[in-house]
């Protein structure tokens, strides 16, 4: 099935698809995005999808564009794509103007780009077997809550844990509070207890990480949205990895010591369970 682009309200093969070199999502990383995935023909959690694009639209003051748009374009696009396992990555710039650093006029149209693909899955042998991580310093900026392009520092981390022979890296803050993977939030658990860390301006709030502390309760399992650090984090049980493809990714080695008996713990494979369940 074709890979498309959608670009201010035209659908078109993504080489088409151009953007002005003086889009301030080019030169200032001035631009929110989301990404939403399917499953047999259906997106997953769309409507919490475009709250948080909603969220960081108003927090970075972009002129408004009205989510009912911005849905009936996602479902055009994904139509039009006719893939059951797609991909569709949303980002809206502030717009088009000469390069300043102030902000253009606010009648400057914002720039609307999205793109569908197929999804490329995690390997089935990472998800059965668990990945290693390691941990490196946060550097990204302090609003990691607000959905923006500026990922330099995640990528920056990203390709330190692929160089190091790891499937991710772990943030950690200068004082030694856990944050959450590169594009991904983190759960450990301990004594059959999962803490993650709260939201607040410091990680990005997962939909995935929203859906699974559903099941939790659902499942009676006991959550602890709490600050924890690398000596917690190094004594846990299990840890995991949940975002839109990522799922509930079991960690089994962290900075090259296993996480509990360094094999997938029971916790973790309970959790995709009952996400697998949510989806379907």
């Amino acid at each position: 099935m074709p890979e498309l682009a959608y670009l201010n309200g035209k659908i078109m093969p993504i080489a088409e698809a151009m953007v002005p070199a003086e889009d301030r999502g080019y030169n200032f990383g001035d631009a929110v995005y989301e990404y939403v995935a399917s499953y047999n023909g259906k997106l997953f959690c769309l409507e919490l999808h475009l709250d948080r694009l909603a969220h960081s639209m108003r927090e970075m003051r972009f002129a408004p564009l009205s989510m009912e748009t911005i849905r009936h374009a996602i479902l055009d696009l994904f139509e039009k794509g006719q893939m059951a396992r797609a991909g569709i990555y949303i980002q809206i710039s502030r717009g088009v103007a000469p390069r300043n650093h102030a902000y253009p006029p606010t009648d400057t149209p914002l720039q609307f780009f999205m793109t569908v693909r197929p999804v490329h899955e995690k390997p089935p042998e990472v998800r059965e077997k668990g990945a290693f991580a390691i941990t490196v310093a946060d550097l990204r900026w302090g609003r990691c809550d607000i959905k923006t392009v500026q990922l330099v520092a995640n990528c920056m981390a990203k390709q330190q844990a692929l160089e190091a022979g790891v499937f991710d890296a772990i943030f950690v803050s200068a004082q030694g509070v856990v944050r959450e993977g590169t594009s991904s939030n983190l759960f450990i658990a301990k004594n059959g207890v999962l803490v993650t860390h709260p939201l607040n301006h410091q990680i990005l709030p997962g939909i995935t990480r929203q859906v699974i502390m559903d099941v939790c309760r659902d499942q009676g399992i006991e959550v602890q949205e709490r600050f924890f650090y690398r000596e917690e984090l190094a004594a846990a049980d299990e840890a995991f990895l949940t975002g839109t493809i990522t799922e509930v990714l079991p960690l089994v080695r962290i900075d090259g010591q296993p996480v509990g008996d360094g094999v997938v713990g029971p916790l973790a494979r309970r959790l995709q369970h009952g996400l697998l369940e949510r989806i379907q």
